[in-house]
């Protein structure tokens, strides 16, 4: 169980180098274009309204609060920034995360890449789709989750929990790109990475230490879709 894990925990840091790959760079570009765009936007507003949103909190009385009160609020404002900036972005990539797998995919194996019998728009559409579903799947578990860090004594095992559930939503969304792509839908993803839960786990941690190192986290969308569809071909897809 523990190989497993730590087996799954290298997949994310693999797929940075599957990304600087000859033929898979030109499909990191425009994700990436997205990524940096959507979070110098965020950065922006978020700076822009700062300063306005502090002056109207607090009274003149307590200005001397100021300095104390400015770098939780930054704080504060940011991490909301980069939920939201994830979120969307996730939701706008996800019609170019198919095609990526693909390409890996087709790397790692040497053979043709995986045809889903779909037009490009109606793939795109199905990988919207699939991406509101686990938005709802995410709501859904997230919110009882929230709820046991008010209950006194099981608050201690409150973040562990999190934690393991934030690495198992990384591993359902990326590995939905390279199952999609052999007619795969989200409950059969589940299903999968659940016969293979210390891999998915070991995967999902990989995915929260890229999001969260500053500058990987630009590239770790992509980095997360090369990764996965290298764990798919080494360790779950069905063997002739």
């Amino acid at each position: 169980m523990l190989n497993d894990y730590l087996a799954g925990l290298r997949y994310p840091f693999r797929g940075l180098s599957l990304i600087r790959r000859r033929g898979i760079r030109p499909l990191v570009i425009i994700p990436l274009g997205l990524n940096i765009l959507l979070f110098a936007l965020g950065i922006f507003l978020a700076v822009h309204y700062l300063g306005a949103g502090l002056d109207r909190l607090l009274p003149e009385w307590l200005d001397w609060l100021r300095w104390l009160l400015w770098p939780l609020f930054v704080i504060g404002v940011l991490a909301v920034v980069f939920f939201g900036f994830t979120l969307v972005a996730n939701l706008l990539g996800a019609p170019f995360n198919g095609p990526l797998a693909a390409r890996v995919e087709s790397q790692l194996t040497r053979g043709p890449a995986p045809d889903s019998g779909l037009t490009w728009y109606r793939e795109a559409a199905v990988a919207v789709l699939n991406e509101l579903r686990k938005l709802l799947y995410f709501l859904l578990r997230a919110l009882p989750l929230l709820l046991l860090f008010l209950i006194p004594g099981v608050n201690l095992l409150a973040p562990l929990l999190w934690l393991a559930f934030g690495a198992w939503m990384l591993a359902l969304e990326y590995a939905d790109a390279p199952m999609g792509n052999h007619g795969l839908g989200f409950r059969d993803a589940r299903q999968r990475l659940g016969e293979n839960l210390p891999l998915a786990l070991g995967f999902g941690t990989g995915m929260l230490i890229l999001t969260l190192v500053p500058v990987l986290n630009f590239v770790a969308m992509p980095a997360g879709v090369a990764g996965a569809t290298a764990l798919w071909v080494d360790r779950m897809r069905p063997r002739d």
